[in-house]
């Protein structure tokens, strides 16, 4: 008769009664810290689905730390998309790397880079060429906090403020990382400093205004905000003009295009000269003014401008050198500037060219 076969050994399970003091505590602390994260997203589950919030849920985590009638603004996800944001945000990027490129200091993201004033200080006291009382390395938030208040305040005693602009920048704004509180900031020094950028024009986005209700509940309301309008070449509003309007019209822009290249060609090949690209081959100044020259029927000394310039200051002198003979003979200022010019702006060059058009089209 064979004998019964072995059985597996079992995990010894302990009865309800073995478990000792501490780890019933245990048991129920655990069981709390559950309950306390199931409450937290049931929170911003019944957040989410509120009346007053976005259908698709695109609020950032943080929206839900907001305290009781806290209120934040947040930029509308979409508004992202806009090449005319990512555009701006890279242009205001790159102009800050060039201010503090002998600072060794390199900016790659403005919402992480800024909101403690560091990079914003040495900014301001570059471009205001003086020195800010404030310490040079802050670590706690409340160092930081005075800092801003520095750099703030003398911002905006600068620009030309009466008082803190809340609507626009704050200490609380910027130490929060708001970007858009951050643009009107970077927007207004660029204007008022006449950096050698050209910012897109006409540009605005949504934002989100969200508020944490006592239900719990998150309410928001979407708002259009203006970032950027038309400007003239000191920095103030001005009305849109003919050549703002071209550009929305591709086929009129392209006909317009080549009479200008014609008009230039049909002077310079006097010269053996030839351009293709407006914004690219008057950039510099020279052909400006070497067209200029041809034009007026005189000869420009060679050590007037740089027959061959080498960097960004040297090609800026020769459009101000162009700008300023244009003005010279009698031809109305320019309502571009000479950075732009210099930065292939083609609107900006255009009206330039065009003035030029309107006045020698019928010269041979």
């Amino acid at each position: 008769m064979a004998s019964p076969r072995p059985r597996s050994p079992r995990p010894i399970t302990p009865r309800k009664d073995d478990e000792s003091f501490w780890e019933k505590i245990g048991t129920l602390g655990r069981k709390k810290r559950i309950r306390e994260v199931q409450e937290v997203q049931e929170e911003g589950k019944n957040a989410i689905d509120s009346p007053g919030s976005p259908s698709n849920g695109d609020f950032p985590p943080e929206i839900y730390s907001l305290e009781e009638n806290e209120e934040m603004s947040i930029i509308q996800p979409d508004s992202y998309k806009d090449s005319k944001l990512r555009a701006l945000i890279n242009v205001l990027i790159d102009w800050i790397n060039d201010e503090l490129a002998n600072q060794r200091i390199i900016v790659k993201d403005l919402e992480a880079d800024l909101y403690d004033g560091q990079v914003l200080q040495k900014l301001l006291e570059k471009l205001a060429g003086q020195k800010l009382d404030v310490p040079e390395v802050t670590q706690s938030e409340e160092g930081q906090r005075q800092k801003l208040r520095v750099v703030l305040g003398t911002a905006n005693v600068i620009l030309g403020k009466s008082r803190w602009s809340e609507d626009k920048w704050s200490v609380e704004k910027i130490h929060s990382k708001n970007l858009v509180a951050m643009l009107h900031l970077l927007i207004a020094l660029a204007r008022h400093f006449r950096a050698p950028i050209r910012l897109p024009e006409n540009l605005t986005i949504n934002i989100i205004v969200a508020k944490k209700q006592g239900d719990g509940t998150i309410k928001h309301k979407t708002v259009p905000e203006e970032l950027t309008s038309c400007y003239d070449d000191v920095g103030m509003r001005c009305q849109r003009d003919a050549f703002d309007d071209l550009f929305d019209a591709p086929d009129k822009l392209h006909v317009v295009k080549s009479s200008l290249v014609t008009f230039v060609n049909k002077h310079l090949n006097k010269l053996n000269f030839e351009v293709n690209e407006l914004d690219s081959q008057f950039h510099d100044g020279v052909y400006l003014i070497v067209l200029l020259g041809l034009l007026e029927g005189f000869y420009v000394p060679l050590y007037d401008y740089h027959v061959t310039p080498h960097d960004f200051e040297q090609k800026v002198h020769n459009v101000s050198f162009f700008f300023q003979l244009m003005l010279d003979i009698g031809l109305p200022k320019s309502k571009a500037r000479p950075e732009d010019v210099v930065n292939k702006d083609l609107k900006s060059t255009l009206r330039v060219l065009y003035n030029l058009f309107m006045k020698y089209r019928n010269l041979n």
